[in-house]
């Protein structure tokens, strides 16, 4: 039965694999979650054959299956794609939470685990316990925290207070002599007294950190979820939990650099500090009154003019995702197609709340893949475009972020929509976007403000069309 296991582990680990590979591109997305479910299906099923359960044991972990499937359903097929970025913050607690339950498990049962007795565990036993435990602790808090500021259940904008690197650090500093202090003594007070400590650290770790550098957040707790997966792996003896999380963790890992790179900024100062403040936001506007007002234009005039063009590029944002435009979106698209129209989609890479959010949305709305393009391949056809219309994007389309040194955004790469000779901005209002800054775009003389909701503005597009 070993020998069995040990291969279903194995075979699930290789899928595991496939599953992030074709997680990389959306031609593939779907083939990689199936590999994901099938490799899932098979660890659970080889755990639980080889873990010598008696027949009680058995139907809890199967009430258990049962319980969570049917609640992991009810969600899928009710959850709106706006709300994928919370969904996925709130799943990344659960798992940092059940990091620490297992952590709880083996130090209150190390016998079943085989490592050790009550009071007797390994020191290494316990060294990989210790940072399970602080790791899913911390993983848990911050993706709470990270799931209220996505949700609007909490202020978006950076949450700062004097001493605050200080304080973390300290704290920092005291768990790392707390998990010591454990792996020499296997005290229960130091257990839990690391727990709570995770705890705090993980909470005050997301606070400081503003709306602009959620998506980083969530690829970096992503990225803790999997190594906090993988300790209590080497904890309990799992290879493939070991495996499994240790893939979680890097890939994890990997998207944060990549979308750090994308706003020109370190992983170090993300989860240090706030990306913009209310202050910085205030500067900002305040600025603006002293510039030219804005253009405003009709759908009306958007659709003449877009028909009449031969290039567009569309960049979507967040406000697609609120209006739910993405299908909208599409039509205007095809119908600009049929007049001989090039039309293509620029994404940046942290455009939405969480990686991939623009490229899942149009996925969705059936946009080819052949003409959604990222920040590197589109940058230099902006200046060829005869329109850019941007729907609902905000700080990934600022100019300020190469001119401004002052600006919260700056050395941030940005979408060079300025360069297109017109430019149709969706936007409800005024309002700055996640970074608090104004967006010089608007005041740009080749820019034309379309107010409205980005659904109801590209349906009324789609209608002048159609005449």
């Amino acid at each position: 039965m070993a020998t069995i296991s040990s291969l279903a582990y194995l075979v699930a680990s290789v899928l595991f694999i496939l599953a992030l590979r074709g997680l990389s591109h959306p031609t593939t997305s779907r083939q990689g979650n199936m590999f994901g479910m099938i490799g899932m299906g098979i660890a659970i099923v080889a755990t639980m054959l080889s873990s010598h359960m008696d027949v009680g044991g058995f139907a809890l972990i199967i009430a258990g299956l049962a319980i969570g499937g049917t609640v992991g359903a009810y969600l899928a097929s009710k959850i709106q794609m706006t709300s994928l970025p919370q969904l996925v913050a709130a799943f990344h607690s659960l798992v940092g939470m059940a990091a620490v339950f297992v952590a709880a498990s083996a130090f209150y049962s190390p016998e079943s685990f085989g490592i050790g007795t009550r009071g007797h565990i390994h020191a290494q036993s316990l060294i990989e316990m210790s940072l399970g435990l602080a790791i899913g602790a911390i993983t848990f808090s911050g993706s709470v925290i990270a799931f209220a500021k996505l949700d609007g259940r909490m202020s978006g904008a950076p949450i700062i207070f004097k001493g605050q690197h200080m304080l973390n650090a300290a704290l920092g500093a005291l768990l790392l002599v707390l998990v010591i202090a454990f792996v020499v003594t296997g005290s229960s007070f130091l257990f839990w007294t690391i727990a709570i400590l995770a705890f705090g650290l993980g909470f005050l770790l997301i606070i400081p950190i503003g709306g602009a550098d959620m998506p980083v957040v969530v690829s970096m707790l992503n990225s803790y979820s999997g190594w906090a997966a993988a300790g209590i792996g080497f904890t309990i003896g799992n290879t493939l939990l070991i495996v499994t999380g240790a893939l979680v963790g890097a890939s994890g890992a990997i998207l944060s650099y990549i979308m750090c790179k994308g706003m020109n900024r370190s992983i170090i100062n993300v989860l240090l500090g706030g990306f913009g403040s209310e202050a910085g936001g205030a500067a900002a506007a305040g600025a603006a009154t002293d510039r030219a007002p804005v253009k405003a234009g009709s759908p009306e005039d958007a659709a003449f003019i877009m028909k009449n063009a031969q290039k567009i590029i569309v960049v979507p944002g967040y406000g697609m995702a609120v209006a739910q435009a993405q299908q909208v979106v599409r039509e205007m698209a095809d119908l600009l197609k049929k007049e001989g129209v090039d039309v293509s989609y620029a994404i940046h890479p942290v455009a939405g709340r969480m990686p991939g959010h623009m490229n899942v949305l149009l996925a969705e709305a059936n946009v080819p893949y052949e003409d959604v393009h990222e920040l590197e391949e589109i940058n230099p056809e902006f200046a060829d475009a005869d329109v850019a219309y941007v729907i609902g994007a905000n700080d990934v389309t600022n100019p300020a972020a190469k001119t401004d040194k002052s600006s919260a955004i700056y050395g941030m790469p940005i979408l060079d929509v300025e360069r297109a000779k017109t430019v149709f901005f969706v936007k409800r209002g005024m309002a700055s976007g996640y970074a608090g800054v104004d967006n010089e775009l608007f005041f740009r003389p080749n820019t034309m403000m379309l107010f409205g909701d980005a659904k109801k503005v590209t349906q009324e597009i789609v209608q002048a069309l159609q005449r």
